[in-house]
């Protein structure tokens, strides 16, 4: 059966005032992406036939963010209805369905989308459909008026609602589906005539309703999925309805999480079977968990890979190209960068290890680190499978430990140290026998 033609406009021209900021407000990150990018994933699942993301001017970050998905520019700032208008010149002619979306609700969902969708296409061929909420405040949400036939006769504003509208508890949650052959006659004959003297896009409500078309309400399974975010105070309401999503599903798919609260995913964070998270671990994004891993208390991952048995922290900071072997050990106040550690290995204690490969079952003593930058380059470190490095070790890259090699506490090893050699360098001890006694003994006196 073929497909019938969908397309998506979604409005992110809001230069977000209140949020404070010089991103633009679609820019702001929930969940470790952005909004406007949450909003494209939900519609990206639908298979639209176009997308075009209206911005506004001088929002060429938006422009990058969404591509290659198309942009238009409302010049101004003029209402919702002139936001869509912006996108007649790639859509002027298009019969399909049409769905217009804001790109400052990151929690909308595909199935929501795709519920406003088949409403559209039902058999009452409704020329509008709008998404309605039923929140706990309906505060001074606009109400959605049905008739005695179940349709949406009309949205009301609260300024102007009576106060027996008032009283509906049916909101509006401001996403809108249309038929895209009505679409633009209905745009063409909306007016500013308003207190704001803008071009609102629910008047398309009672345009169509005056000439005798259908329009239906489809409601949000939640009110918190179309939560508009317009302040610093709304996206962290945001984060952390997000964040409880996010901990179920990783729940639901076989993962424990001893304290969820405390623990932060990103959107793209996989987790696998039977991995353990403790108390206050934070996931940023590119972060990949195999199977039977363990990650203590207060670490943080970002851009990362952790193979199947792996046991990380509690304290570990593991940077962007951090690749963890199978069974391999990462303990308290180790912080791994750009680098691959590998099958059984253990760095265990107080050691900084960056642009480096350890190799398998090698163990690396507290207080070492690789000396990986010279000030102007950096430089790789390779230490060999079952070598040891002792305590307090400076390993001065480019330098290469061989396999089975050991390398005395201390030392500063700044030449490769061939397989199964010791290595110690570090300045001679020198004993003198009574020295502190004298010592004391002068300086009493």
């Amino acid at each position: 059966m073929k497909k019938a033609p969908l397309a998506c406009v979604v409005l992110a021209a809001g230069k977000g005032t209140r949020m404070k900021s010089d991103l633009p407000k679609v820019m702001h990150r929930v969940g470790g992406r952005t909004m406007i990018g949450h909003v494209l994933t939900a519609v990206n699942a639908l298979d639209p036939d176009h997308v075009v993301v209206v911005v506004g001017p001088g929002m060429e970050g938006v422009a990058a963010e969404v591509a290659p998905f198309p942009t238009v520019v409302q010049a101004e700032q003029r209402g919702t209805a002139d936001a869509v208008r912006a996108a007649d010149a790639l859509l002027r002619g298009f019969t399909g369905d049409v769905l217009v979306i804001y790109g400052d609700t990151p929690l909308v969902t595909a199935d929501t989308l795709e519920a406003m969708v088949a409403a559209r296409r039902a058999s009452e061929d409704p020329a509008v459909v709008v998404l309605g909420m039923r929140p706990e405040d309906p505060g001074r949400y606009g109400r959605l008026i049905l008739n005695v036939r179940g349709f949406l006769e009309k949205i009301v504003e609260y300024l102007d609602a009576s106060p027996i509208e008032r009283m509906v508890p049916l909101c509006n949650a401001g996403l809108m589906a249309f038929d895209g052959a009505r679409l633009f006659d209905l745009l063409d004959r909306i007016d500013a005539a308003n207190a704001k003297a803008e071009y609102y896009l629910t008047d398309a409500v009672a345009l169509a309703r005056a000439e005798g078309w259908n329009c239906t309400v489809v409601e949000s399974a939640a009110a918190a999925e179309v939560l508009g975010i317009n302040s610093r105070a709304e996206l962290a309401e945001a984060e952390v309805l997000l964040q409880r999503r996010l901990r179920r599903l990783a729940m639901d798919e076989g993962a424990t999480l001893i304290d969820p609260e405390s623990v932060t995913l990103c959107v793209d964070t996989r987790l696998g079977r039977d991995v353990l998270i403790e108390p206050f671990v934070v996931f940023g994004p590119g972060v990949e968990v195999a199977d039977n891993v363990t990650i203590r208390s207060f670490s943080h991952l970002e851009q990362v890979r952790v193979a199947a048995g792996a046991t990380i922290g509690p304290y570990a900071r593991l940077r962007p190209g951090a690749d963890i072997g199978a069974g391999a050990h990462i303990g308290n106040f180790v912080e791994i960068k750009n680098a691959r550690i590998e099958a059984g290995a253990k760095v265990n204690h107080l050691t900084y290890i960056g642009d480096a490969v350890i190799g398998a079952k090698a163990n690396i003593g507290a207080g070492t680190i690789t000396c990986n930058y010279d000030g102007f380059a950096k430089h790789r470190t390779e230490v060999g499978a079952g070598a040891f490095i002792g305590s307090n070790s400076s390993l001065v890259a480019p330098v290469v430990i061989g396999a089975g090699a050991v390398v005395g506490a201390g030392s500063v090893i700044t030449q490769s140290v061939p397989d199964d050699a010791l290595a110690v360098a570090r300045g001679q001890q020198v004993t003198y026998d009574g020295w502190a006694a004298r010592m004391r003994a002068g300086r009493e006196r």
